[in-house]
């Protein structure tokens, strides 16, 4: 049984000031995504499912789905703000998505086996795809609340142009995840990394603090637990027109009542992403001297 991949990629990149998950980062137009499609489709993944939002579906097919179709099977499904249980009241002000879990529910129609989550705009590496794919071989039902997260160090991760989001994680002995807690302004001054709490107060944070890059890997027993929980994060912020549910908020509520493991996967690859358009250099620059390297084609598609 192949695992699926679903990309995240129904944000619109405010602070990037543009669809960032369509922009080209590779030697001949590539983007992120066909970068982590190639590492997905050598990995063994079956199937792709991509969240979009319904005002990028054109330019979507025209960069993403008419090119790769014949590669591996792929869908896609909106994620949009309506998308919320009837009856629930929430404020008809809000301007953005209700947040990554509520990105990864939407999809639930699309998936039967163990799926990985992945962000349109980060670039994992090799590595990665095929450490989740490794995990999940020989897959039963046994094991429907296993769980697993592919774990980055902060301070490989950071953007050097501002604040960036991630989750903040502890493990116990044998690597399982203890505690996730997403941390929506980390970055780096003179003093050291440092995120912002709810007080926003600056507390410190060591360079090789394990975070979630949201690069998740669950069985469809999920999808369950987060229809529950987002009922149940709407009921309380629903006329909160910032508030957000996140794949982390979830997790961790699992691993508080003691319900679902995570078990946390080393990477060692490095990780690029954009945050703001000025990562966009730093990406172009590490994806050529990978294909230097050999790890990647000049051309990833002939």
């Amino acid at each position: 049984m192949k695992p699926s991949l679903i990309v995240l990629a129904a944000g619109i990149g405010s602070r990037y000031g543009g669809v960032k998950q369509l922009d080209a980062v590779g030697p001949h137009g590539e983007t992120i995504i066909e970068y982590s499609i190639f590492d997905a489709i050598r990995a063994g993944f079956g199937k792709v499912v991509f969240v979009i939002n319904e005002r990028i579906e054109k330019d979507f097919n025209e960069v993403i789905i008419d090119k790769l179709r014949s590669y591996i099977p792929m869908e896609y499904v909106f994620q949009e703000i309506r998308m919320v249980p009837e009856g629930i009241p929430w404020s008809r002000e809000r301007t953005k998505p209700w947040g990554t879990g509520h990105a990864l529910l939407v999809a639930e129609s699309l998936i039967t086996t163990p799926f990985a989550v992945i962000n349109a705009d980060d670039f994992y590496g090799r590595e990665a795809y095929q450490t989740l794919v490794n995990y999940y071989q020989g897959w039963t039902p046994a094991r429907e609340n296993d769980y697993s997260m592919l774990a980055f160090e902060v301070g490989k991760t950071l953007s050097e142009h501002g604040s960036v989001s991630r989750g903040l994680c502890q493990t116990d002995a044998g690597d399982h995840l203890v505690d996730v807690v997403e941390r929506t302004w980390i970055e780096r001054k003179p003093e050291g990394i440092v995120y912002r709490n709810e007080e926003g107060q600056f507390v410190p944070v060591s360079d090789n603090t394990v975070v979630s890059m949201n690069f998740w890997g669950f069985t469809p027993s999920f999808f369950g637990y987060l229809k529950i929980g987002f009922l149940e994060f709407l009921q309380a912020n629903g006329k909160n027109i910032k508030a957000e549910y996140y794949i982390p908020t979830a997790v961790n509520q699992l691993i508080k009542a003691k319900i679902a493991s995570v078990k946390v996967l080393p990477c060692s690859d490095r990780w690029y992403g954009i945050t703001y358009r000025e990562d966009k250099a730093m990406v172009e620059k590490g994806i050529r001297k990978l294909i230097e390297k050999g790890a990647y084609p000049e051309k990833l598609w002939l």
